[in-house]
């Protein structure tokens, strides 16, 4: 049937994963790139994403460690990172049932305002803190993360899902 989608089961997550995929996208915050404008918040993304799709084992607490990690490498105050992350998780993991029904163009649309939150967050406390703005192009990282959301998910959901089994002989 042409645009039909199987719906996938997927397989229950393993902790290395998650782990491994929060140390890339750190790894990906390390790169040069991270002043150039536009340049997504890797570790934000990821973060929501399994605040959204795994609330249970990616939590609140996670995201302040996150947090402070992108704090010292950043060298900004200690804390602005964190107090984003752990508010993007806590949005996150309040809407993650609503969030999943949607297909993943929709799951963006719900997603973009929680990067803008984060973000409005991080220049905020950089402004309190330096009485300068960071400028208005600085919120084009959320519009990219959010352009960059299918792909991420297709990445971090693709260890979880199981063949479709087109075997006919089965009864169930």
């Amino acid at each position: 049937m042409p645009g039909h989608r199987p719906n996938y089961i997927l397989l229950p997550v393993s902790p290395l994963f998650i782990a491994f995929s929060l140390t890339c996208a750190f790894m990906l915050n390390l790169l040069p790139w991270g002043r150039w404008t536009g340049a997504p918040d890797f570790v934000a993304l990821v973060l929501v994403f399994w605040g959204i799709h795994q609330p249970r084992k990616v939590g609140i607490g996670v995201a302040f460690g996150m947090g402070l990690l992108m704090d010292v490498h950043d060298a900004t105050l200690l804390g602005e990172n964190a107090l984003a992350y752990t508010l993007l998780s806590y949005v996150g993991t309040m809407i993650h049932r609503r969030v999943l029904w949607f297909p993943v163009a929709t799951q963006a649309m719900h997603v973009f305002p929680l990067l803008l939150l984060a973000q409005a967050i991080q220049v905020l406390v950089h402004f309190i803190a330096t009485g300068r703005f960071t400028g208005w192009l600085h919120f084009i990282e959320s519009a990219v993360a959010v352009a960059l959301w299918p792909v991420i998910t297709w990445l971090l959901l693709a260890p979880q899902r199981r063949a479709v089994d087109r075997d006919h002989t089965r009864p169930i």
